[in-house]
């Protein structure tokens, strides 16, 4: 049943002086320098294990110790060769844990690995509640621990200079946001996405989302539309749009797992008083920047943006490891992580 928004406030209220209040530098195990970090993988069936293990074998930061999945068949289908553990021997050997299991399993061992002391990795959604996100908040906090989320696109550096370029006031005053991620999803993935209300919007419209609320902070009101469109028994809602409404501007984010080769027909666009900008497609991202007068680094009219080189992951595990060894917060504050479970709860109606 859904909670007033009011309690909504409370509970965020609530969470942010739990956290607060025992926040304190996370504690460092890794020695300075090229000592590798051990990591492993506390479940190995989500869609984005395969990328993330093999960013984490290739790259010269980690020290992968091993596996744990705990359900043979999805275990069957992991890669030939892996070193499998018990959640307990994981638990031992790593000092930082990348949760990768099923999407209703994030916030549970996410949970699991906080209690054992452990770092934590959690793919994208990082639980299905607005309360579970909240007690992996809190936990970490308490534990004096990082907890990263693994929205992809955090570290992708199109979007960033499109947000860059926001936040300095270069687009002038930002009234619209908008955004799109579609993909043509099997049966089996309908399945697993059908579980939750959202639908496609809780799977990946939750990767559009995070920057909208980064850049615009909490919306005033979210309005959801999820419908099932397509001709199967499944009910997935499959056809979604979320329209978020700040102050001074709108964000209208759409996700559909029925459009055949997708991939460059994604897009994040910011438009504002001088201009815009929009990253299309969104990997490898190229960025656009169009304005009525120069501002900042950019020139008056249309130009394309030379952006660095991007890999998926690398920069957030980068990032990750970074703070383990310097003993410093992640980039993104607890009310900010807040703020955009809190969205995402709300578009998909699951508060």
């Amino acid at each position: 049943m859904k909670q007033p928004f009011c309690s909504r406030r409370e509970f965020l209220a609530t969470t942010l002086t739990a956290a607060g209040a025992v926040a304190a530098p996370v504690r460092l195990f890794a020695a300075e320098g090229s000592v590798r970090i051990p990591v492993g993988f506390l479940g190995t069936g989500y869609s984005h294990f395969k990328e993330k293990h093999k960013t984490i074998t290739e790259s010269p930061i980690w020290n992968l110790v091993g596996l744990c999945e705990e359900d043979d068949a999805v275990r069957a289908s992991s890669p030939a060769g892996a070193r499998w553990l018990s959640a307990g021997e994981l638990f031992a050997k790593a000092e930082v844990v990348i949760v990768e299991s099923a999407v209703q399993h994030h916030a549970r061992d996410a949970r699991r690995a906080l209690l054992a002391g452990k770092h934590v990795h959690v793919e994208k959604p990082p639980a299905d509640t607005l309360e579970g996100f909240g007690e992996l908040l809190r936990l970490a906090a308490q534990q004096k621990r990082l907890l990263q989320v693994g929205y992809m696109w955090r570290y992708n550096p199109g979007i960033n200079a499109a947000l860059e370029a926001a936040r300095k006031g270069w687009l002038g005053d930002v009234y619209l946001v908008r955004a799109t991620m579609n993909t043509q999803a099997g049966p089996e993935q309908r399945r697993e996405w059908a579980r939750f209300r959202g639908g496609a919007m809780f799977e990946q419209g939750c990767h559009l989302i995070d920057p909208l609320i980064r850049l615009l902070g909490r919306p005033t009101k979210v309005s959801p539309y999820l419908k099932h469109s397509a001709g199967k028994d499944d009910l997935l809602a499959d056809n979604t749009v979320a329209v978020f409404e700040f102050p001074r501007a709108l964000g209208i984010i759409t996700c559909a797992p029925l459009q055949p080769n997708a991939g460059p027909q994604r897009f994040f666009e910011i438009l504002g008083t001088n201009g815009t900008a929009k990253v299309q497609p969104l990997e490898q991202p190229a960025l656009t920047i169009d304005l009525g007068k120069a501002a900042g680094p950019y020139s008056a009219g249309r130009q394309e943006v030379k952006l660095p080189a991007y890999r998926r992951y690398a920069d957030e595990f980068a990032e990750l490891a970074s703070a383990i060894r310097e003993q410093k917060a992640l980039p993104f504050s607890i009310e900010a992580e807040i703020n955009v479970h809190e969205a995402l709860m709300r578009a998909c109606e699951m508060i």
